[in-house]
């Protein structure tokens, strides 16, 4: 399969838009899904990346070791050697395709500023 190097321009930028969970190989959820080479956990992540005034989400698969701890929703983020690898296949007479991204592991470049609750208003007796 052809794998194709993702690169952006100086102003893109990516939010976490869903933590990492766990990826499985098979619909019931009983298999974790690892990496060919090193047997290493994958997770899936949603990146939200935002470019010329729009959005699009990805979803990113990355191996454990590439997660950094402390990673929150919001987060703006850098995916690390991401590739996108185009994909076709036949399921019940259909064609289904896409793009599957993955990324060695993600920077952390800022983090959401903390959202503080509205302080409860008092009642006038």
């Amino acid at each position: 399969m052809a794998r194709i190097r993702v690169g952006f321009t100086s102003t893109t930028r990516h939010m976490l838009g869903v933590l990492p969970t766990p990826k499985f190989t098979d619909m019931e959820k009983t298999q974790l899904a690892t990496d060919r080479e090193t047997g290493e956990p994958l997770y899936t992540v949603t990146v939200f990346v935002m470019e010329d005034g729009a959005a699009e989400a990805i979803k990113v698969t990355v191996p454990k070791s590439g997660l950094p701890n402390g990673l929150n929703v919001g987060a703006f983020v850098r995916p690390l050697d991401l590739f996108a690898t185009p994909w076709a296949r036949v399921f019940n007479g259909q064609l289904q395709d896409g793009i599957a991204y993955r990324a060695s592991g993600l920077e952390v470049l800022a983090m959401p500023a903390p959202q503080v609750a509205d302080e409860p208003s008092e009642i006038a007796a």
